[in-house]
């Protein structure tokens, strides 16, 4: 029988071979044999691998929000930084490959996927969250910086896997220091 207890027990399975392998690479069986919990269970909880991909992404998005939440500096610019250096800690773990949902975005390039949007929403939802931290900074332009400490967390995800604790730290030194200069700088005019 379908429980709550059966459909957390694949979602975690699923989310384990998906972080550590990529979506595509992981098939349906696959999950079914880690999980032990036999494919009509399966079918009962996610309608198809699309679901279980989109129920991942949404558990990988609400990881996000609480890592946004949780954020205890004192400052806007330092809970700016502290996110980097919370990414940093994510990007170098062990078999960490990134971020899922910029990973899955790439493996799903059609705009109509439920996965594509699903993460594309979110990463959006993401960049509104940031904009609006920068907002409280004294920032003149806080939505440059925002997209500038985005930019920088993106590198982390792509590069902290190989690097390591060295892009981590580059990462979390770089963010002081576009924080400081956004949050010091005297509006530029456009030409």
């Amino acid at each position: 029988m379908p429980t709550p207890d059966a459909r957390e027990r694949i979602l975690g399975t699923a989310t384990r071979l998906f972080d550590r392998h990529g979506v595509h690479a992981v098939g349906l069986q696959r999950i079914i044999d880690e999980c032990d919990c036999g494919k009509n269970l399966l079918y009962k909880h996610f309608a198809s691998k699309d679901d279980l991909v989109v129920a991942y992404l949404r558990r990988c998005a609400a990881g996000w929000d609480a890592l946004v939440a949780g954020i205890r500096a004192a400052s806007p610019e330092g809970r700016l930084v502290e996110l980097v250096r919370e990414a940093g800690v994510r990007a170098t773990e062990p078999g960490s490959r990134g971020c899922a949902l910029r990973a899955t975005l790439a493996e799903f390039p059609e705009p109509r996927h439920p996965a594509h949007r699903v993460a594309v929403d979110y990463l959006m939802r993401a960049r509104t969250r940031l904009r609006e931290l920068a907002s409280e900074t004294s920032a003149p332009d806080p939505d440059r910086l925002a997209d500038r400490v985005l930019l920088i967390i993106d590198g982390l995800y792509a590069n902290g896997p190989i690097f390591g604790d060295d892009a981590a730290k580059a990462a979390v030194a770089f963010a002081e220091d576009v924080v400081r200069a956004e949050t010091s700088a005297e509006p530029v005019e456009s030409r």
